[in-house]
């Protein structure tokens, strides 16, 4: 059984770093070719930037592949051998918290060099090594606290329950529903200053736009995001009347006032349509199935493992496996994200009037002109990664004529183009 395991662990890893060299491949090829979108000097960065983040992105499995190899081999084993408490509830506690603070000690160097030294270099990057390491400390403070709670939860759960995994994946769902009711609270009271939207007709458009699909909020904030980082974003937060409609200071710079309201309208989309919920119900099938494996494995994995079976042992071994889940579900969740994606565009649009699917449209390109988005990807990369569709084909349903566009990197031999 724990060859079984390892062998699964294996493939995705073998799978993810493939999908990753076909990319690199394919973009080597593609931004020598014509532009698309961008100018001739942008795509060329925008796919440097792209192959980039791409390479850090397979050394990163690398190493998380030896870390899943030690933790398999030795390292649960030595976390059990000297976490040793008179509570068993602490003792518990401790091994899985002791676990995620050893991971994200290992990430921080992947971190740091994605912010201040890949970020950086294309422009992103606007913080300060003493902002990341107050952001760092906070969110370490954060996942221990909050953490620790969740982990004494699941284990009272296991402690007295039969069925501990349904149970589990119940406390889990509500964990995360509550995560993002408060999630834009959060965010502003540890990470980003909100103020409210001072350009009063702006404010004024975007409460009329909302009343057109009956989205209740809180307010309409900005975000100063542009302390951190460049790029350009925005995001609807929260559930109830606790809704807040949050803008990046960056994106209010950028983009013209139709623009941003046809930003806002293809948002607007998603909370019509319910997104928000199917994304939900999505990520609860997926956790689901993870606790109904999980709390199914046979005894002779632990004793192959040499350790006796403890709800630490069954939480650990849950957060080493949810990345390859999420990987195998990501296609099926990827395809529904897509089709909601030209729902809400086509939505955006309408909301905009006349020129809305204009509106929209220049939008979306200055996003992938700030944002540094190469505008072409390997299909099997698509499959694999996209939640959202392809910009061109967003355009393409928009009404944008994008003229033809040169395939054939596809015919290039991407393996050798790392």
């Amino acid at each position: 059984m724990l060859i079984t395991i390892v062998s699964i662990y294996t493939i995705y890893v073998l799978v993810n770093i493939y999908v990753s060299v076909m990319q690199i491949g394919y973009i080597n090829i593609a931004k020598r070719k014509k532009a698309v979108l961008l100018s001739e000097s942008q795509f060329l960065v925008a796919g440097n930037y792209s192959v980039a983040k791409e390479k850090l992105s397979i050394v990163s499995s690398f190493v998380d592949y030896i870390l899943f190899i030690a933790w398999m081999g030795f390292g649960i084993a030595w976390l059990e051998g000297n976490i040793l408490l008179e509570s068993d509830v602490m003792t518990n506690i401790v091994l899985v918290m002791s676990f995620l603070v050893i991971g994200s000690i290992i990430s921080l160097p992947f971190d740091y060099y994605e912010k201040f030294v890949l970020d950086k270099e294309f422009g992103f990057n606007k913080s300060t090594l003493a902002l990341w390491v107050k952001d760092t400390l906070i969110s370490f403070a954060m996942t221990l606290i909050f953490g620790s709670l969740v982990v004494w939860g699941i284990y009272a759960i296991i402690s007295n329950f039969e069925l501990w995994w349904l149970w589990s994946f119940i406390f889990i769902f509500g964990v995360i529903i509550l995560i993002n009711m408060l999630y834009p609270a959060f965010r502003a009271m540890f990470f980003d200053k909100l103020t409210p939207l001072k350009d009063e007709e702006l404010d004024k458009k975007i409460k009329e736009l909302m009343d057109k699909t009956g989205f209740v909020s809180s307010g309409v904030f900005v975000s100063d995001a542009s302390k951190r980082d460049a790029r350009l974003n925005a995001y609807f937060g929260g559930f109830g009347k606790a809704k807040r409609v949050v803008l990046f200071d960056t994106l209010i710079e950028k983009l013209t006032t139709k623009e941003l309201l046809a930003v806002l309208g293809h948002e607007l989309g998603h909370f019509a349509h319910g997104d928000i919920y199917k994304n939900i119900a999505l990520v609860g099938g997926m956790l689901f199935a993870m606790f109904a494996i999980f709390g199914n494995l046979p005894d002779r994995l632990y004793m192959e493992m040499g350790l006796p079976e403890s709800p630490a042992l069954v939480m650990i071994l849950l957060l080493m496996f949810m990345p390859v889940l999420g990987f195998v579900m990501m296609p099926i969740m990827g395809i529904v994200s897509r089709h909601n994606e030209y729902e809400a565009d086509k939505m955006g649009s309408e909301l905009g009037g006349p020129a809305g699917a204009i509106e929209l449209a220049n939008a979306l390109q200055k996003l992938v002109t700030e944002n540094k988005s190469f505008p072409l990807s390997h299909p099997l990369y698509i499959f694999f990664h996209y939640t959202h569709p392809p910009v061109l084909e967003r355009l393409k349903e928009l009404g944008v004529d994008i003229g033809d566009i040169d395939k054939s990197a596809l015919e290039g031999s991407c393996e050798a183009n790392i």
